[in-house]
């Protein structure tokens, strides 16, 4: 296909590599896909890290054949809730004029990074007739009340909730990550076009497993021996680990136990103060791996730890479980039900669920997997990664996306 030919879509999203956040990785595998398959891809995004913004990237290249854009004074960091928005407003506004010149433009993908990533979506759509697909990888401000940021009745909620009530209206596809996102989004109002259900899938090029042996992540944290229990990811207050942290403290007769907490986020903050307050042997903090080097601490874990908070369900959806499970690894949840994970769990039997606050019930897990022979702790690793190949496998969902994005 000639490029005068060639279709354009933009993709909207303040996170894009080579930043190391999952919702970047996601959406740099869409863009490079959607270029296989003829079409003139643009990406949008700010030229600082999202949780680094000390970490500045090219304004302008091009990465698998995608065009990327890097506009300035579009992340300020996540210290407040009004730098936040001031660095969502800067962006959006240059998307927005950015996209009015953007030739042979048919199509925009926008994302809930950052939440209102549909402003210039919707902008665009009244100058440029141009057909919108909404992916919400989480939802606000249902999230922010939950939170308690704001007051369910106040006016930045119901300004956020009538910003929603448009999108659902004017995009041509909403993809949701489950049921209970679902719910929560038809609640608002009944949307115009087709709202899907696809999630997340495992990111194949970074989930290698590496045996024991081979493991330079091992050896360099002397972990021969250790029975390694890992939160890898972003930290958040809707992802709390108080209750891992106090765990911890009740198995210091353990010491082959040894937590390790890899990433970044405000709730990092809570892991590195306790680290500093209780110098504790068995708890370990790390900053996000490289990508080229994330399959090496993802296959020292043991038991993968997930953590969703208790009113986040339908507002959140993590996603590392997947990766934990297409490594073969069990998994503990720690949060509440029902949610998408505790409908995997009761199908599939590969991790078990505590509630916060049961550090009892937490530690009588981890002592669980501990006397477990090690052949019939894999079974449980097995069964999920049986699950990613049948259900959740990358070659299954992916195509799934990218063909709704090719959708009239």
């Amino acid at each position: 296909m000639s490029e005068k030919t060639r279709k354009t879509i933009l993709l909207i999203t303040q996170v894009y590599l080579p930043d190391p956040s999952a919702v970047g990785q996601y959406i740099a595998g869409v863009a490079a896909e959607m270029v296989k398959r003829g079409w003139r891809v643009k990406v949008y995004t700010a030229n600082r890290g999202y949780d680094n913004p000390e970490q500045k990237f090219f304004p302008q290249e091009i990465l698998d054949g995608v065009e990327v854009r890097r506009f300035p004074f579009s992340s300020f960091g996540k210290r407040s809730i009004p730098i936040r928005l001031l660095g969502q407003f800067m962006f959006l506004l240059q998307c927005f004029l950015g996209g009015l010149f953007l030739k042979d433009l048919k199509s925009i993908l926008a994302t809930t990074s950052p939440p209102m990533g549909c402003v210039a979506a919707l902008l665009l759509r009244i100058f440029r007739s141009v057909s919108i697909k909404w992916w919400v990888l989480d939802l606000n401000p249902d999230q922010a009340v939950e939170m308690g940021l704001f007051k369910p009745n106040s006016f930045p909620v119901k300004g956020f909730d009538w910003l929603n009530r448009r999108i659902l209206s004017n995009a041509d596809d909403i993809i949701a990550l489950d049921r209970f996102m679902r719910e929560r989004l038809t609640r608002k109002i009944r949307p115009k076009g087709r709202l899907s259900i696809i999630p997340p899938w495992p990111l194949n090029e970074h989930l290698i497993a590496v045996s024991a042996s081979e493991n330079p992540f091992i050896e360099k944290y002397r972990l021969e021996g250790k029975f390694v229990v890992m939160y890898s990811g972003n930290h958040s207050s809707c992802h709390p680990l108080t209750t891992v942290l106090k765990a911890s403290q009740l198995i210091l007769d353990k010491p082959e136990v040894v937590f390790f907490f890899i990433g970044g986020g405000n709730g990092k903050k809570e892991i590195d103060e306790f680290i500093l307050h209780h110098n504790p042997a068995n708890v370990v903090s790390l900053p996000y791996q490289p990508l080229d080097q994330i399959k090496y601490s993802l296959s020292a874990a043991d038991l993968h730890l997930v953590a969703l908070g208790e009113d986040m369900v339908g507002c959140n959806h993590p996603c590392k479980f997947y990766g934990a499970m297409a490594l073969g690894k069990p998994f503990l949840y720690l949060g509440p039900s029902p949610s998408h994970i505790t409908d995997i769990l009761e199908r599939r039997q590969c991790g078990w669920q505590v509630h916060h606050s049961d550090i009892t019930g937490f530690v009588s897990i981890l002592n669980k997997c501990l006397e477990m022979d090690p052949a019939q702790l894999s079974q449980f690793g097995q069964r999920g990664k049986s699950a990613i190949q049948t259900e959740f496998a990358n070659q299954i969902l992916f195509p799934q996306f990218c063909d709704l994005l090719e959708k009239e």
